[in-house]
């Protein structure tokens, strides 16, 4: 096992010596190219917020560059080889800010947020930005009307992602909508989706915030790379309030996601723990807010769709019509170019478990027949599924989970606590939460009825 350190340097003058604990190793995160221009996708988005009238506070760039330090520790160290049990990480970050006691007062909140977020065992320290860095966000000219947006909402070219944005302009409400910008195919239902809005909503000064952050192969010296992510969620979220403390007065930052994948059960005990993705549960949301009260940030994070199942959602979009047309360009699939071996396009397989929620919430909202989305396995009854196979695993524990829970519908209150802590949430809230799940539940069931798996 080998405890890594990310360095973050703010050009080549950035020298200063810091002391590394045993068996650590060192990489350097440099953070400008050229004189001042900073790195990583950072500097453009400044210059794209900044042609909308939009202009980040420093703290709130110090808040994208700490995602760019966790973001490269996260893709760049790889769990096989850099830790002991396959999985937990000691990762520690030395970050350079703009106020360094403001950060350290908030450090054991984002400690304790991307433990749980990750799996890993995560240390922070944060120091000055050497003095000619001292201002790195543009100063927002004098005027007398500000930025147009009063709504502002993360936009991965998902389906809830979708029904956010088309709830919102249907409102009336004008969006800032922020994209990672991901692989290709992510960015592609992204753009294709947000063009489409443009034109359904041509009054509307509707914008986009698309970041692009990669880091290379080699980064991290002796390394593989990592491709499971489970910090990605930190990158979206700070992006979000990067640009949201450019905005007038108070910002809520909205996380569409259906209450089911929010809070996220393990369908079977295998997966609890880091295996199961926590990007927007209550708990990873909770400590986000906290550790914006701690920096003094003027805003927070909400998930207005938490209380409804994926179905619900569609069911209840404020423009139905117009999210049946769209609804086959948005991406929910975990892996569609998975079947490229096969001799697919690029497609969702239509078997993995956002692919089987997406195609219950469709059945629910629109009725048979009404889903237009083209799925590697279009009819899932149309011969046994092997439970040994990709194709049939998520399939056999979304039934086994069924069936568990029709059996003993008292466990849903029980079960909600197993992929994280709920105490942040009023016990109407945590009542809620377990009709969600179950209903959710129920959703899939309507789907998986007649569809048969088997072992080999």
């Amino acid at each position: 096992m080998k405890r890594h350190v990310i360095i973050g340097r703010y050009g080549p003058g950035d020298r200063s010596r810091l002391p590394l604990g045993d068996s650590e190793f060192a990489t350097r995160l440099d953070l400008v190219v050229g004189e001042r221009t900073l790195d990583h996708g950072i500097g453009r988005a400044l210059s794209d917020l900044a042609r909308v009238g939009v202009f980040p506070t420093e703290i709130g760039l110090d808040v994208l560059v700490l995602a760019a330090h966790v973001h490269a520790a996260d893709t760049r160290v790889s769990r096989d080889s850099e830790s002991q049990d396959g999985w937990t990480r000691e990762l520690r970050l030395i970050v350079p800010v703009s106020d360094p006691d403001r950060w350290a007062a908030a450090a054991p909140i984002f400690v304790r947020m991307l433990n749980f977020l990750t799996g890993d065992r995560w240390s922070l320290g944060f120091r000055a930005r050497p003095r000619r860095f001292t201002q790195l966000a543009p100063t927002a000219p004098s005027r007398l009307i500000g930025p147009p947006f009063n709504d502002l909402a993360l936009f991965s070219g998902g389906l809830d992602s979708l029904i956010g944005a088309i709830d919102a302009l249907e409102a009336g409400r004008t969006p800032l909508l922020i994209s990672h910008a991901g692989e290709g195919a992510t960015s592609d239902a992204q753009t294709t989706i947000f063009d489409a809005l443009k034109t359904q909503y041509p009054a509307n000064p509707i914008q986009r915030l698309r970041l692009w952050m990669a880091f290379p192969e080699g980064l991290v010296l002796g390394s593989a790379g990592e491709n499971t992510t489970r910090g990605r969620s930190f990158l979206f979220f700070a992006l979000g309030v990067f640009a949201g403390t450019g905005l007038d007065g108070t910002f809520t930052l909205n996380v569409p996601e259906n209450g089911l994948i929010a809070v996220n059960v393990p369908l079977d005990p295998l997966r609890l723990g880091a295996l199961s993705t926590r990007t927007t549960h209550p708990f990873y949301i909770a400590r986000w807010n906290d550790a914006l009260a701690a920096l003094g940030v003027d805003g927070n994070i909400a998930n207005p769709y938490w209380d409804k199942t994926k179905g619900e959602m569609v069911a209840t979009c404020a423009n139905g019509t117009l999210l049946q047309r769209l609804t086959a360009t948005s991406l929910s699939c975990a892996a569609p170019t998975k079947g490229r071996w096969q001799g697919h396009s690029t497609q969702h397989c239509g078997y993995c478990l956002p692919c089987l929620i997406r195609r219950a919430s469709l059945l629910k909202g629109f009725g048979p027949g009404a889903d237009e989305t083209v799925y590697t396995i279009d009819d899932l009854t149309s011969r046994p599924l092997d439970t040994r196979q990709s194709e049939g695993v998520q399939v056999r524990s979304f039934q086994l989970a069924i069936e568990r829970l029709r059996a003993r519908p008292s466990l849903a209150p029980i079960l909600i606590h197993k992929p994280g802590p709920l105490f942040d949430e009023s016990p109407p809230r945590q009542a809620a939460l377990a009709e969600v799940y179950r209903r959710g539940l129920e959703e899939v069931g309507a789907l998986l009825a007649g569809v048969r798996t088997h072992p080999g």
